[in-house]
């Protein structure tokens, strides 16, 4: 052969390695353009604006968690009263049976295997449709965007009559199987592969004899590592904020996911607030600390595309 393997691995180094650190005030911008005092403020004010639009929200549900129905409507809103955690818990498990954690459990394993699956299909799919070319590329491209502009609930209904002719309603794959198909991670994946894998790279893995699903797994999933994790994280929080396909789909109480127990709790005639309050707090925490450790990845990877060239 021709050419060896170590001029696949030269170009791999050369842009899978990190680039050294730019001397500070490099990316400054140049004074014409910097925003003055004015739009400086107003940049300020907005995002304050903006933190307290998100975080007040979730202080709140953190005070509302310690509360009891009585002091919840005769109390200052954002700020404790008779301290109830422990009874609002007590709440908690008695009224859900003992299944709260198991329906906590239910969300992360639906989020977790519909991101997983998502990820994959969507970087696939996005880096066929950029790399390859193949009749009917153009409609492929056409209903990917249409697909981003129809609404989720709308197709929730047809989903059902599906997978009851299927016979695979009340089971975890009519949760997992419709969340993990995402129009906007087959977009991302497919700009972001366009402007990120280079096609010398995939021409010298060919030429050294390499197949396209080991250039697949060994070369591309490393260049598009950053939008996979945006693309995971926007399908794992799609799953787990879903709540009209699990209310349609599941029936059984050992298969439900956190929002759809805490919706029965609500609809109960007398609901415990406070209870519902911390079950909804605790539901969170898992997001966060998802989001809290993916951050820098999920950077990177929205700005997939900005650039090209």
């Amino acid at each position: 052969m021709m050419t060896s393997t170590l001029e696949t691995r030269a170009v791999v180094s050369a842009y899978g390695s990190r680039r050294p650190r730019r001397p500070q005030g490099v990316d400054a911008l140049p004074s014409s353009i910097a925003p003055g005092p004015v739009a400086r403020t107003f940049g300020i004010i907005a995002l304050v604006v903006a933190t307290l639009y998100f975080l007040v929200p979730v202080y709140w549900l953190a005070v509302a968690s310690t509360k009891s129905n009585a002091d919840l409507t005769t109390s200052f809103g954002f700020w404790f009263a008779n301290w109830n955690l422990a009874t609002n818990y007590d709440k908690l498990m008695a009224w859900t049976q003992g299944l709260y954690w198991h329906w906590l459990g239910n969300s992360i394993a639906y989020s977790t295997a519909a991101g997983v699956i998502g990820t994959l299909v969507a970087v696939m799919a996005g880096y066929a449709i950029a790399k390859f070319a193949f009749p009917g590329k153009r409609i492929a491209v056409g209903v990917i965007m249409a697909g981003l502009l129809l609404p989720v609930a709308i197709l929730t209904i047809p989903l059902y009559i599906e997978f009851h002719s299927l016979g695979l309603t009340n089971t975890v794959w009519a949760i997992i199987i419709p969340s993990a198909v995402s129009p906007f991670g087959v977009f991302l994946g497919m700009v972001y592969a366009e402007s990120s894998v280079p096609t010398e790279l995939l021409e010298a893995a060919r030429i050294d004899g390499a197949g396209e699903i080991r250039i697949f797994f060994t070369i591309v999933l490393r260049l598009l590592a950053p939008a996979m994790v945006t693309i995971f994280l926007f399908v794992f929080v799609a799953t787990w904020n879903n709540f009209l396909l699990p209310l349609m789909m599941i029936s059984s109480p050992e298969l439900k996911p956190v929002t759809l127990g805490l919706y029965g709790m609500m609809s109960y005639f007398a609901p415990d607030k406070g209870a519902v309050m911390l079950g909804a707090l605790l539901g969170v925490i898992p997001l966060v600390i998802l989001f809290f450790s993916l951050q820098r990845y999920w950077r990177s990877g929205l700005a997939a595309g900005a650039v090209k060239g």
